[in-house]
């Protein structure tokens, strides 16, 4: 008898396991969820059942026909095992659905820019520590942002974001990542293709935002952005391709703004860089020397 009660155990753990909560996402799925708790109830609920009658039969318990126990057996299986559960599970379907959506839009958020709907720095980072193969990070910084804070307000400069976060969205398709990274610096992870290729999405997105014109209130603001680009390669830290892509961009704002520089002009520009050594401390020190 311990046996069999084993093997009803083990047959419900098996019949429940099998449920997956993270399919309940429509009304549909609900019911379906619903239906089958329910047959399921039902088969747990008969195994069950027909245990207890040769148990109760067996020691003598009872003088109801056997007949007649098998029929409320059934019964009760349907009522309770059925009915009862296949309501609750309706109900808890909805709650479920409801944890579920609640949970998918709370990790949306906290992976989101609130103000330019873009990635944020935590998905950013996700999406940089994850990257296998050829691809390119670019680092870009909008030019002056400062001076449209100090003339025009914080909104003005909200504004702009916003205006050149709907551009980089719009350039940087599928599977490249793009993210603001605070203030007014972002970062894209240009993914597939060849390095021409990747560098062209760039260009195409300074030129954009260049052509962009924001308006706020009774005033036409026109900014342009500075871009600076490193390789991600298998004999580069993530954070030496970061320092590379940083530099790459800092130079792009010494030699006049509103343009793209890669990390071969660090090196065309100093040759003691030739060979991108990993240590980091050499980059800066190079940089230094320069500026």
């Amino acid at each position: 008898m311990f046996m069999k009660e084993q093997a009803v155990t083990r047959i419900g753990r098996t019949l429940w396991r099998q449920l997956e909560f993270g399919e309940i996402n429509s009304s549909r799925a609900i019911w379906s969820f619903a239906f089958r708790v329910s047959f399921r109830s039902i088969i747990v609920t008969s195994l069950a059942g027909f245990c207890s009658l040769a148990l109760l039969y067996a020691l003598d318990l009872t003088s109801i026909p056997f007949g007649e126990m098998v029929k409320l057996m059934v019964v009760f299986s349907w009522l309770f095992g059925g009915v009862l559960s296949g309501g609750l599970a309706f109900v808890a379907g909805h709650v479920i659905r409801d944890l579920l959506q609640s949970r998918s839009e709370f990790e949306r958020l906290s992976r989101t820019d609130s103000l330019s709907g873009l990635a944020n720095r935590r998905a950013f980072n996700d999406a940089f520590a994850a990257v296998q193969g050829e691809a390119s990070l670019a680092i870009i910084d909008i030019d002056r942002f400062k001076s449209i804070n100090d003339r025009f307000g914080h909104q003005a400069g909200d504004r702009v974001i916003q205006s050149i976060s709907s551009v980089l969205r719009e350039v940087f398709g599928e599977p490249h990542v793009v993210a603001r990274l605070g203030g007014e610096e972002f970062g894209v992870i240009l993914q597939g293709g060849t390095l021409p290729q990747r560098l062209v999405l760039v260009e195409q997105a300074r030129r954009r935002v260049a052509e962009e014109c924001v308006a706020f209130h009774d005033t036409q603001l026109r900014v342009t952005i500075s871009v600076g680009v490193a390789e991600f390669r298998s004999d580069k830290r993530p954070e030496t391709v970061y320092a590379w892509a940083d530099k790459a961009l800092y130079l792009a704002k010494e030699m006049g703004r509103d343009r793209v520089f890669h990390e071969q002009s660090l090196t065309i520009l100093d040759p003691a860089l030739t060979g991108h050594a990993p240590d980091d401390a050499r980059l800066f020190a190079a940089i230094g020397r320069r500026s």
